[in-house]
C-alpha cells in the first residue's frame, strides 16, 4: 500500500519542476513511510511513497520498464492478489521480471494489454502509468473503489493523487469550496466523482481516465450488472458463497510483513477471521495463530446504552469469537480524554481532507490503527459484508423500502448532519431529490423481476455504490494515516457480482439479514455470534465524553467562519442538553461542528459561496 501523485501536461517542461513533485509526494509520507521517489520527464512528473508489504527489497517506485531511457513509468498503490498467475502468463508471453513485486506485474501487464490491463487485475488498487512512447497518462481505480484516486485539471493536462492534500501542493490547485462542494459534503449522499473541493474529482470505481494529445476521456471497465443468477438452489448458493469468501480470504493473506485481523465480534469479521486462521494453520502448521484486534472504551460495560445503531456491547462477543477460532486476541481500550484530544481529532480531519466524519468513531479507529501498527503492517477487515449480503435494517424495513429517498437518511438524516446556515441558500432538499432520481436511474434491472425484487435491487445498488463508498474512504484514510494497510475480502468483485445477482428471497431465506453468509459461516463462529443482530462500530457512551464534546463545540462556534456556515439556532439545543441525555444524532451534530472548525483552521479554504 502506498501513496501516488504526479501530473502530465503538454504545455510545459516538467523537468524544471522537481520541487513541485517532491512537495506533492512529501504530503503522502504517512501513506508510505518506508521509502519515496520521483521521476521527471518532459511532459510528466510522477511521485510515490511506499509502504513496503511485498518484495521489500525489489518493489521500489516509481517503477520503470528499464533503467535507462524508460518508455513506461508506474506509480502504484494497492495489492493485486492474482499477481502470481499473471506473472506466469506474462512470462509465457515473453516478459522478463526483475522483482517479485506485484508492482512489476502491473507494469508488464500494461506493456502487454495497454489500457485494457485492468480487466486482468484482481484486487484493490489505484495507479498511474505514463507511456513515454504514446505520450499518454493512464489513471486506473479498482472495481469497488477501495483505493482512492483524485484528479484535477492543470494547464495543458491533469494532476492526480491518492489524497487531495497532495494536489494542493501543486501551484495551480488551491483548496477552494463552493456551494456544490458543501452540498456534496453535507447531503450525506456519497456521490462518486465530485468532492467537497471545487475542481477536484475522483476517478470512478471501476474507472479509467486517459490523457493524451487528443484530450482527456473517461470510461468504466466494470460496474454492477443485473446478471442471471447461477444457483437457484439454496444449498448450492450457500456452498458457492463459502467458496467465494474463502477464496477471497486466502488470496489476501499474502504479505512479507506481520499481518492481523480486525475482530469486532460480529458475524462478518468472525467468519473472515476463522477462514484466515484455518488457512494460516494449513500454511504454517497447526500451532499457527493469527493476531486479532478489537476496540473498546474505558467504562463501556458500565455506561453502555443502546441507540439507533447499537444493540449491545461488542467486547464479550469478540473475546468469545477469538477463543473459539484460536486467535492471539487483544482489545485496545481507549479513554474518552484521548478521543477529545484536539491533536488526535485534527490528525483525523487532515487524514480525511474533509469536514465530514463520524466524530469519536473516527478518532477511535485512528487510535486503534495506531496501536495495531506497533505489531502489524497489514490488517484484514469485514467491511462490505452488510452491503453484499443485505445486513442493514433498511433492507428489511417496509418504511425504508417505501421511502422515496436514500435509506440511510431515515437513520441519520438531518438529526445527524450538522445543519448549515439557511442564508447560504443551498436548497439541500432539492439536491437530495434530484440526486436520488439520478441514483435510481443508474440501477440495472431485469425485465422478469417482480416489483419487490426490483426495489431490493435498488437498495443493494445504492448501498454498494454509495453507502459503502464512505466506509471505504474512512477505512483507507484513517489506516493509511497510521501506515497500516487494510484489506477487505468482502469487496472481491466476483463475490459482489454473485451476491448482487442472487434473488432477494435467497439472500433472506431464513427471514433474517445476511442469510447466505450466516449459513456459509456455520461451524466457523460461535452460535451467539452467528445469530447476533447487526451492531455498528462502537461509540463511547461515557457522560464525560459528551460534556467535553459540548465544550469543544462551544469553542468551535467562537470562530466567525464556523458561525457563517453553521445554523447556530439548531445547534444550541444540543449544547444545552444535559450530557447524560444527549442523543446520538445530536451528539454527531456537535462532532461535525468541531470537525468543521478544525478543517477550516488547517486548510484555510477559499469559500466561493
Amino acid at each position: 500500500m502506498c501513496g501516488i501523485t504526479g501530473w502530465a501536461s503538454f504545455s510545459r517542461d516538467a523537468r524544471t519542476q522537481a520541487a513541485v513533485i517532491e512537495a506533492m509526494t512529501a504530503t503522502l509520507t504517512p501513506r508510505g513511510p518506508d521509502a519515496g521517489g520521483v521521476w521527471l520527464g518532459e511532459h510528466a512528473a510522477i511521485g510515490h511513497r511506499r509502504l513496503a508489504v511485498l518484495d521489500l527489497a525489489g518493489g521500489g517506485q516509481p517503477m520503470t520498464d528499464r533503467p535507462d531511457r524508460p518508455t513506461l513509468v508506474l506509480s502504484y498503490s494497492g495489492e493485486v492478489y492474482n499477481h502470481h498467475q499473471l506473472r506466469a502468463e506474462l512470462r509465457g508471453r515473453g516478459h522478463v521480471f526483475r522483482t517479485r513485486s506485484d508492482t512489476e506485474v502491473v507494469l508488464r501487464a500494461y506493456a502487454e494489454w495497454g489500457e485494457d490491463l485492468a480487466d486482468h487485475l484482481e484486487g484493490m488498487f489505484a495507479f498511474a502509468v505514463w507511456d513515454e512512447r504514446a505520450q499518454r497518462l493512464l489513471l486506473v481505480r479498482d472495481r469497488l473503489g477501495v483505493k482512492p484516486l483524485f484528479w484535477a485539471a492543470v494547464d495543458g493536462g491533469v494532476a492526480f493523487a491518492s489524497e487531495p492534500k497532495a494536489l494542493f501542493a501543486h501551484p495551480e490547485i488551491r483548496p477552494r469550496v463552493d456551494a456544490d462542494g458543501l452540498r456534496e459534503a453535507y447531503s450525506l449522499l456519497f456521490n462518486t466523482g465530485p468532492t467537497v473541493w471545487s475542481g477536484v474529482r475522483e476517478v470512478e470505481p471501476g474507472g479509467v481516465l486517459v490523457l493524451d494529445r487528443d484530450g482527456m476521456r473517461e470510461r468504466r471497465y466494470w460496474q454492477l450488472a443485473a446478471e442471471i443468477h447461477e444457483d437457484d438452489d439454496q444449498d448450492m448458493a450457500v456452498d458457492r458463497v463459502r467458496e467465494l469468501v474463502g477464496a477471497a480470504a486466502r488470496g489476501q493473506l499474502e504479505a512479507d510483513v506481520p499481518l492481523c485481523s480486525l475482530l469486532s465480534g460480529g458475524i462478518d469479521s468472525t467468519v473472515l477471521t476463522a477462514l484466515l486462521a484455518d488457512e494460516l494453520r494449513l500454511r504454517e502448521g497447526r500451532d499457527a495463530r493469527i493476531r486479532s484486534y478489537a476496540v473498546d472504551y474505558s467504562d463501556q460495560a458500565e455506561h453502555f446504552t443502546g441507540d439507533v445503531l447499537r444493540t449491545g456491547h461488542d467486547t464479550p462477543y469478540a473475546a468469545e469469537a477469538g477463543a473459539f477460532i484460536g486467535t492471539d486476541h487483544s482489545t485496545v481500550v481507549l479513554d474518552p480524554r484521548a478521543l477529545l484530544d484536539l491533536e488526535h481529532r485534527k490528525a483525523v480531519v487532515v487524514a480525511r481532507d474533509s469536514p465530514i466524519g463520524v466524530g469519536d468513531m473516527d478518532t477511535s479507529l485512528y487510535l486503534l490503527f495506531g496501536e495495531i501498527r506497533k505489531h502489524s503492517t497489514v490488517a484484514l477487515s469485514g467491511e462490505a459484508a452488510d452491503e453484499v449480503f443485505g445486513g442493514y435494517p433498511w433492507f428489511h424495513s417496509p418504511k425504508a423500502l417505501d421511502a422515496a429517498t436514500f435509506p440511510w437518511l431515515l437513520v441519520t438524516g438531518d438529526e445527524a448532519a450538522m445543519p448549515l446556515n439557511p442564508e447560504l441558500g443551498l436548497r439541500m432538499g432539492e439536491f437530495r431529490r434530484d440526486t436520488y432520481a439520478g441514483a435510481l436511474a443508474a440501477v440495472p434491472h431485469r425485465d422478469d423481476e417482480t416489483a419487490a425484487e426490483h426495489r431490493q435491487r435498488e437498495m443493494q445498488h445504492l448501498s454498494l455504490t454509495r453507502w459503502l463508498r464512505q466506509l471505504l474512504h474512512r477505512k483507507d484514510r484513517l489506516s493509511m494515516a497510521q501506515g497500516l494497510e487494510v484489506r477487505v475480502p468482502y469487496c472481491d468483485h466476483r463475490l459482489v457480482a454473485y451476491a448482487f445477482a442472487a434473488p432477494w428471497a435467497l439472500k433472506s431465506f431464513d427471514g433474517r439479514e445476511k442469510s447466505l453468509l450466516r449459513a456459509a459461516g456455520a461451524g466457523l463462529a460461535p452460535h451467539s455470534v452467528l445469530h447476533r443482530p447487526k451492531n455498528h462500530y462502537p461509540a463511547t457512551h461515557h457522560p464525560d465524553y459528551n460534556r467535553g464534546l459540548q465544550d469543544l463545540a462551544r469553542d468551535a462556534l467562537s470562530a466567525e467562519q464556523v458561525r457563517a456556515l453553521a445554523d447556530e439556532a439548531r445547534i444550541k439545543p444540543c449544547l444545552d442538553t444535559p450530557p447524560d441525555r444527549l442523543e446520538w444524532g445530536h451528539r454527531l451534530r456537535l462532532e461535525r461542528v468541531v470537525d468543521l472548525a478544525l478543517w477550516l483552521d488547517h486548510y484555510r479554504p477559499e469559500l466561493a459561496l
